[in-house]
């Protein structure tokens, strides 16, 4: 097969331009780093030299106008955020309370849907499943990892095999634990559950069209990936731990136990508290997992997979907005309790 560089020549010329406004958007921001402060030297030194020369007293120094800098790079970031975060969320907002054609208000009526039909309560249960369970295995596993690893002689090899599913996206992981939940008929198993479950004499299982097993069994996914995020922030916690307050405890005798529920938990307790916030809001939007292993079906769809089917796929998108403000405002109390924890520790 020849390549035919003319039919091609298109494709190329967009490619040359886009890296022509990429070179000129960033060499100009470089530049403008470089030029601006010159600019304002310069013009301090001629101040500085006239009032030397004509024997008046030197100019008082102005303090750098740090503000106007910070506010000049930060309008490209503000713009960017408006277009693509506040203009939407607004205009979500709005659709949320219109019809179908998105041309008719209709007040409440599809909050009132959300919570009167039957398929949807499902999905509002089963993320409420996800938001309890998740965090807190997650955390556990990953404190579990970190006190074991912490010390241990291949501490670095175990931590780097633990991290490893976080390198893997959602849609990676899950087409990978579907191999490991695949059902085959007749003859031998491919999926490693059911081989493990035909070995011990049983009889394999779809394990993904059984509800409410299936819920379960892909928040194991989300478990697996994320045990290596909390294990990672929680070794970092428990190494932090002074040396001297473990040795003393040592010396007065502590078990153990004791020194895990008295000395390591007290002291990791803002760490935990971050790894479970962030584990909550990760979870929350959990879409990629449910999309690739069971498209939702079956009673798995969650919130944000259930947004996107209303939107796009029914071709509702009142209430796949009332579903998306709906997850907007389970997330608020969260982030608002982080925030408040992150000002108590600093004035702490």
């Amino acid at each position: 097969m020849e390549f035919d560089f003319a039919a091609e020549q298109p494709k190329f010329l967009m490619l040359m331009y886009g890296l022509i406004a990429f070179v000129a958007v960033v060499g100009g921001l470089l530049l403008l780093l470089d030029v601006v402060p010159a600019w304002f030297d310069r013009r301090r030194e001629a101040r500085l030299v006239a009032a030397v020369a004509s024997g008046t007293p030197l100019p008082r120094r102005r303090k750098p106008r740090e503000g106007l800098f910070a506010l000049f790079f930060l309008l490209p970031t503000l713009l960017f955020l408006a277009v693509g975060l506040v203009v939407p969320a607004i205009r979500t907002t709005l659709l949320s309370f219109m019809d179908k054609d998105s041309s008719n208000w209709v007040g409440l009526a599809n909050y009132t849907w959300m919570f009167s039909e039957d398929s949807i309560v499902r999905v509002l249960i089963n993320s409420l499943i996800w938001v309890l369970l998740v965090p807190l295995v997650a955390t556990a596993f990953g404190l579990i990892y970190a006190v074991l690893v912490d010390k241990a002689r291949f501490e670095s090899v175990a931590k780097s095999l633990i991290f490893l599913p976080m390198a893997i996206s959602f849609v990676g992981a899950a087409i990978i634990w579907k191999f490991v939940y695949a059902y085959r008929g007749d003859g031998d198993q491919i999926g490693l559950l059911n081989q493990i479950v035909v070995t011990l004499g049983g009889e394999p299982k779809q394990w993904l069209l059984e509800s409410p097993l299936n819920t379960l069994l892909l928040i194991v996914i989300m478990i697996w990936i994320q045990a290596g995020f909390a294990m990672v922030v929680l070794s970092a916690a428990i190494k932090a731990i002074p040396a001297d307050i473990v040795e003393a405890a040592r010396l007065d005798g502590v078990s153990p136990w004791q020194m895990f529920w008295q000395i390591t938990m007290p002291s990791i307790r803002p760490a935990v508290i971050v790894v479970v916030v962030t584990l909550s809001i990760a979870t929350l939007k959990v879409f990629d997992i449910v999309r690739t292993a069971t498209n939702g079906n079956y009673d798995t769809s969650v919130i944000a997979n259930e947004m996107y089917n209303q939107a796009f796929r029914y071709g509702e998108p009142g209430q796949g907005s009332a579903l998306a403000v709906f997850l907007f405002v389970l997330v608020i109390p969260i982030v608002i309790y982080q925030i408040r924890n992150l000002r108590q520790q600093r004035e702490g």
